[in-house]
């Protein structure tokens, strides 16, 4: 699998606040998974086991979108 990482830097001229493009999608995704109490904090001992929480945690939103 891979994976394409974009990092987008404000730019030079900007002071103050400016909204950065598709950041906010990560910030909410992140939001979303931390609602999860599992993975509010580093239970997981291994990478694989913290990847399938977060699966899990992705899937239960969607499914919950889907009956609304």
């Amino acid at each position: 699998m891979k994976t394409a990482l974009e990092i987008v830097s404000p730019p030079a001229t900007q002071k103050g606040f400016a909204i950065l493009p598709k950041r906010w999608v990560v910030e909410r995704s992140f939001a979303w998974l931390g609602n999860y109490r599992r993975l509010s904090k580093d239970y997981e001992e291994g990478i694989p086991a913290s990847e399938g929480m977060i699966y899990l945690a992705s899937i239960h939103c969607l499914l919950k979108r889907l009956t609304v």
